[in-house]
């Protein structure tokens, strides 16, 4: 069996990192998680993503200051995807601007994840 994308999951909800990550692993991708920025940041540098979802409310910071910080590293994943449960149109546009390939809204169909990584990584 081939091993997929690494998912970085950011994310402070428990029971959301734990569903995503038994949907996600059983689509036969290796997934880390964190649950904070300074988290995050240090997964991410340790193990370079291909894929980040990325909370942007955490109990430490904005979600996107760290895209930002790995961007500036050259250490930004394939792609980012901003999971949100705001869609206001100056969130929307902060997010394109920094390099987030989509916006999701909470809540998000969790089961299209599979098809859409796939979709994601062929377009990279």
């Amino acid at each position: 069996m081939t091993i997929g994308a690494h998912i970085l999951i950011v994310e402070d909800g428990a029971l959301v990192v734990s569903a995503l990550r038994i949907l996600l692993e059983d689509a036969g991708h290796r997934v880390s998680d964190a649950g904070s920025v300074r988290d995050a940041l240090e997964t991410a540098r340790r193990d370079r993503p291909d894929i980040m979802l990325l909370d942007l409310s955490l109990p430490d910071g904005d979600g996107l200051s760290i895209l930002e910080s790995l961007s500036a590293d050259g250490m930004a994943p394939r792609v980012t995807v901003a999971v949100t449960g705001r869609d206001e149109p100056h969130v929307i546009a902060r997010c394109k601007r920094l390099g987030c390939r989509e916006i999701l809204i909470k809540p998000m169909n969790a089961m299209a994840l599979p098809g859409q990584i796939a979709e994601w990584l062929a377009n990279d």
